[in-house]
């Protein structure tokens, strides 16, 4: 077992940029409808999300997406979001593949929580651009399951005029 994770080569990434943008294609309001019906299930979800009438009178002008709407549960401009194979284990690289370095040789990987911060509200016709991630951090320590090391990361979501409508922070586990 290793003593430490953390090379000098992965501290030097710190701060940067990886991965690659995406584009979502524009909102339609029947995305944020379902979307809500979904999530709301099995009460109605609030009128915000579906009645134009009444989304007017609020302070939004109109009809918003809930905060959790993700844009790119569906197509984006680049295609389908579907792994080439559906068989087998689907792999994703890591982030110090990413930057070309050597992965720490950890057996395990947990998703350690993310945390999200809410900017400006999506809207119908809305297009928007995730990404690149950065990296943020990383920090080990030894627990019950041995050395242990956390990555951080962060990725912004903007929209078409370039307003941040979400920031999520994640946190992934190894061991």
């Amino acid at each position: 077992m290793p003593e430490f994770w953390i090379t000098d080569e992965m501290r030097g990434r710190i701060g940067r940029e990886y991965g690659t943008p995406r584009t979502s294609l524009p909102i339609a309001l029947s995305d944020i409808r379902r979307w809500a019906a979904a999530i709301y299930w099995p009460d109605a979800p609030p009128r915000l999300f579906w009645d134009e009438a009444y989304a007017a009178t609020t302070s939004h002008g109109g009809v918003v997406a809930p905060e959790e709407f993700n844009p790119f549960a569906w197509f984006t401009v680049a295609g389908p979001n579907l792994p080439p194979s559906f068989e087998g284990v689907i792999r994703v690289g890591t982030v110090e593949e990413s930057f070309g370095l050597e992965p720490p040789m950890t057996t395990r990987i947990m998703n350690g929580g993310s945390q999200a911060r809410y900017g400006v509200r999506m809207r119908p016709g809305d297009v928007i651009t995730e990404g690149p991630n950065k990296l943020v951090e990383y920090r080990e320590r030894q627990t019950r399951l041995g050395l242990t090391l956390m990555t951080v990361s962060e990725c912004s979501w903007t929209n078409q005029a370039g307003e941040i409508v979400k920031t999520m922070q994640t946190t992934d586990i190894r061991y």
